[in-house]
């Protein structure tokens, strides 16, 4: 087998089982390894530290399948590891398993670069790693004999693919899927929902606990939901009985999507204001014409990816958080979220922190919020930690 060794220094992370070898860390290579091939991963010394996925154009050159010297990684581990994860979402949803749920959490489940959601009787897939490009079709095999779902499509049409040399793919994989798009219900809620064209795999599953949670601060509200997508945190205020609810969204088949939603569920749409553009153009011109709310919910795409982007996501955060809290009511909540993995929980609160002070408010911290219980974080790996919110109370 081809083997990798690192350079000295270089194996703290590996023997502490973190997942990624970035090139950096790599003195030497021996063999020839191809696209996504297993290789040894060795220390200076020659110390065998674990076996991985190597990538040879990814600045993440290899990620670790296994730092077991007894475990080989063939049909027999993929099958161990992904009916580890179906007993694990079994366990923690109990009977009332969700119609639409993530069934494998990439790293944090030991699968480093697969994505499993499922969406009633239909899995939908997305393979963003060199290594399980290379397992890909006995991955599919294996899902589809221990979940019993024939139904598989693929969404691996993202950026990252890219980074790892990888050609963007999307389609249905394995039977037959007649009536797309489909419902699912969350919460008593229907969501139409697109695995085709829709954003990730098609909803936005971390957010199923705090679409829940939010719920208790909306009675008789006027709300603000920025990014609103398919109307994910729209239909819960309606349900929690807001008064009046304005989304703002860039797109307008997002738009379209939201509207079909509140339709699904009943709600007049005299309910909910639908405005199209940027939202940080449109949060200016809120300020500006003095327009308030007593709720808002921020839950804006990735700003920072990776570290390098950190610098200007922050800005950006610091921004939109800074005209949020200045349209606040006295006694307003702001609903924030950061969905980006180079910004930490201390970071972002780091930045709310300033947005308030320079808004010249007093504001608490009443509730932090994160990704759902299927969306795991390893202790080993605090990257797989992505989601982090925050329930602020503007008291003056």
């Amino acid at each position: 087998m081809p083997s990798i060794v690192l350079f000295p220094g270089r194996e703290k992370s590996v023997k502490q089982q973190h997942p990624w070898i970035f090139d950096r860390a790599i003195k030497s290579i021996q063999g020839s390894p191809e696209l996504g091939e297993s290789v040894d991963i060795l220390s200076q010394d020659k110390t065998w530290l674990g076996i991985g996925a190597y990538s040879p154009q990814s600045k993440i050159r290899v990620r670790v399948w296994s730092w077991d010297p007894t475990e080989i990684v063939d049909a027999d581990y993929f099958r161990v590891r992904l009916k580890r994860c179906l007993e694990f979402r079994q366990y923690i949803f109990q009977r009332s398993i969700p119609s639409a749920y993530r069934l494998v959490y990439a790293e944090a489940d030991g699968l480093p670069g697969l994505i499993v959601d499922q969406y009633l009787d239909t899995l939908v897939v997305q393979c963003l790693s060199a290594g399980i490009e290379r397992w890909r079709n006995l991955i599919f095999d294996i899902l589809e004999d221990i979940t019993g779902i024939q139904k598989i499509y693929e969404r691996s049409d993202v950026d990252v693919r890219a980074l790892e040399g990888l050609p963007s793919r999307k389609g249905l994989v394995r039977g037959n899927i007649r009536d797309l798009p489909f419902v699912i219900t969350e919460h008593k809620i229907k969501y139409l929902v697109d695995i085709q064209e829709g954003q990730k795999t098609g909803f936005y599953l971390d957010q199923r606990e705090n679409r829940l949670k939010i719920m208790k601060y909306v009675s008789d509200r006027e709300i603000l939901d920025c990014f609103s997508y398919s109307g994910g945190f729209t239909i819960p205020a309606l349900l929690g009985k807001a008064k009046q609810v304005t989304a703002i969204d860039e797109s307008e088949s997002a738009h379209e999507l939201a509207r079909i939603n509140v339709r699904l569920n009943r709600f007049s749409e005299d309910r909910v204001k639908w405005i199209k553009g940027d939202v940080f153009k449109i949060l200016r011109e809120f300020r500006d014409s003095r327009k308030s709310f007593d709720l808002i919910i921020l839950d804006p795409p990735k700003f920072a990816p990776t570290i390098s982007q950190v610098g200007k996501a922050t800005r950006g955060y610091k921004d939109i958080n800074l005209l949020a809290l200045k349209l606040l009511r006295s006694e307003g909540i702001l609903v924030t979220f950061s969905c980006s993995g180079g910004v930490d929980a201390v970071l972002f609160q780091k930045i709310v922190t300033g947005a308030a002070r320079d808004a010249g408010i007093s504001a608490q911290i009443i509730e932090r919020l994160g990704q759902s219980s299927d969306h795991p974080i390893a202790l080993n790996f605090p990257e797989s930690e992505y989601l982090k919110g925050l329930v602020i109370r503007k008291i003056k």
